[in-house]
């Protein structure tokens, strides 16, 4: 389905992202201003159907596109944009990382492989997981932390199984039960700690924290047309009251000069 092929079609959280990120690529390589940008993305923020999205993107190419080629806001199948598209089947793009006396940072989009080694030695690491691909359902973080600290960072919906162990050092497991997603991968961090730490966190992406913010403020303009709407109907229900007041105020009048009158 084109994006005008049904213009009156309810775009979900999902349809602004996209829209979001194509404008966000296009701002990066100079398409847009900063002016621009900031119009066309308050203006996906609030948009209600694919009408309204479509004209947003429409002289700018598609992610990854060479050429200009009209958007598509087809309906995704199941799975599409979800974790079934960052389970790879392939290897990993790093696959050990190692910080002596300094530290190191495996974030953004990579491919965690089946198993990930890591070592910190009087120094830190952090290996995030929010943005990468996988490049099996299950994948394994071995920690060795000797007075050192190494902190793995999952997304919300992520099976994560904490089974190393700590010597005069720990092995945090993340606060709370959380369920796991349909279709997300499973990390198993396990490993050594002495005299150091390894830490495990559940925190959202930046596109997740921002599909957050914009449903928040849609679901505040929403509640604000709400509003408006009903003070609308009030307003227009006392303008229907007021001839009846009216007619009922002249009627009492004429009866109090009657009865005034009848007195004299």
């Amino acid at each position: 389905m084109s994006d005008d092929a049904a213009p009156d079609l309810r775009a979900s959280d999902a349809d602004r992202e996209r829209v979001a990120e194509i404008l966000r690529d296009a701002l990066a390589e100079g398409r847009l201003v900063m002016e621009e940008f900031e119009e066309r993305l308050e203006a996906a923020c609030t948009a209600r159907t694919y009408g309204e999205l479509a004209p947003l993107t429409r002289d700018l190419p598609g992610a990854g596109a060479v050429a200009p080629a009209p958007v598509s806001f087809t309906k995704a199948p199941v799975g599409d944009g979800g974790w079934a598209d960052r389970i790879t089947g392939g290897a990993g793009s790093s696959a050990w990382a190692v910080a002596l006396l300094s530290g190191f940072e495996r974030k953004g989009r990579w491919t965690v492989p089946r198993r990930f080694n890591c070592f910190a030695l009087l120094g830190g690491g952090v290996i995030d997981l929010r943005d990468a691909d996988f490049a099996e359902r299950e994948v394994e973080i071995f920690c060795v932390a000797v007075m050192g600290g190494l902190q793995v960072v999952v997304p919300p919906g992520v099976e994560v199984d904490v089974r190393g162990i700590g010597v005069m050092g720990t092995f945090a497991h993340p606060p709370g039960d959380v369920p796991s997603a349909p279709g997300a991968p499973r990390v198993v961090v396990g490993g050594f700690a002495f005299w150091g730490g390894v830490g495990v966190e559940r925190k959202l992406s930046r596109a997740q924290r921002q599909r957050l913010k914009e449903r928040r403020r849609q679901e505040k303009l929403e509640r604000r047309e709400s509003r408006h709407e009903l003070r609308r109907a009030r307003r227009a229900e006392r303008h229907a009251l007021d001839p009846a007041r009216r007619i009922g105020r002249r009627d009492e009048q004429r009866e109090r000069q009657r009865y005034r009158g009848g007195e004299r």
